[in-house]
């Protein structure tokens, strides 16, 4: 989601939701675990498109961003300098070597679970490795952060502090996002130290954390041709990891991941 709303209107989920929220946060983490056994070398995104996609129909649910403001694909499929919300292709095959982030969101019940990850391909280098790992351990840092009365803001700014010690740099122009009945709801939730965003987190909130780490700069570009795809302007690695999240009376729940 791009981060340029100042303006919010949250909605609280009840228990009849956030049940409902449950099993499409279950679903969705079960879609991502199946569709990453099936990412190697050799495969290529439009096949983890289409089977991500039919496995989602076979469990009753949809793939919500097929169509979504004009996307073309179930799926997103970034590799390397690719930030996010790559289509998948034919003619776009994994190699040894390589970064993916496979991102999955379902609609099921009538709301909506998302999630993502970043895969290794085969034989990664070293920096590679690195940036993939630090990635996901700042994801586990925001998720931790987040307790009723803890303002949003304070999510980027240990996310932040977390990766800026390794050299790497957090995307500003796309951020997390409530989600529930709809794809994307309010609050957004900045990544990196933002002094904007200061409303409390409150008991019924849910929200994706989906930080993206950059290995160089922070600055992206936009694909001209399909609007959609966002590298690194400098061409240097960039990996995610993301959850949907609950905020709990006691602290929070994760509710993509696999029971």
């Amino acid at each position: 989601m791009y981060a340029n709303r100042r303006s919010y209107l949250i909605h609280y989920k009840s228990k009849f939701e956030i049940e409902r929220m449950r099993d499409a946060g279950k679903l969705a983490a079960e879609v991502l675990y199946e569709t990453s056994l099936r990412a190697k070398a050799g495969v290529s995104t439009l096949e983890l498109n289409d089977f991500a996609h039919q496995y989602t129909i076979k469990k009753g649910a949809e793939s919500a961003p097929l169509h979504y403001k004009g996307f073309p694909k179930s799926i997103c499929t970034s590799i390397n300098d690719v930030v996010c919300h790559g289509i998948p292709k034919k003619d776009e095959i994994l190699k040894d070597g390589d970064i993916i982030n496979i991102d999955i969101t379902v609609k099921y019940k009538g709301y909506h679970g998302d999630t993502s990850k970043t895969l290794l391909i085969g034989n990664v280098s070293e920096k590679a490795r690195k940036l993939v790992e630090v990635t996901e351990k700042a994801l586990w840092i925001g998720i931790e952060t987040v307790k009723p009365n803890v303002r949003i803001n304070e999510i980027g700014t240990k996310i932040e502090e977390f990766v800026s010690q390794f050299g790497y740099s957090v995307v500003r122009e796309l951020a997390g996002h409530g989600i529930g009945k709809n794809f994307h709801e309010d609050p957004i939730i900045p990544h990196y130290k933002n002094n904007e965003v200061r409303i409390l987190m409150k008991p019924g909130m849910t929200f994706t954390i989906e930080p993206m780490i950059n290995e160089g700069t922070f600055d992206v570009i936009i694909d001209s041709k399909d609007k959609w795809t966002v590298r690194t302007a400098d061409g240097k690695l960039s990996a995610q990891f993301e959850h949907t999240i609950l905020v709990t009376e006691e602290g929070y729940e994760v509710l993509t991941l696999l029971k």
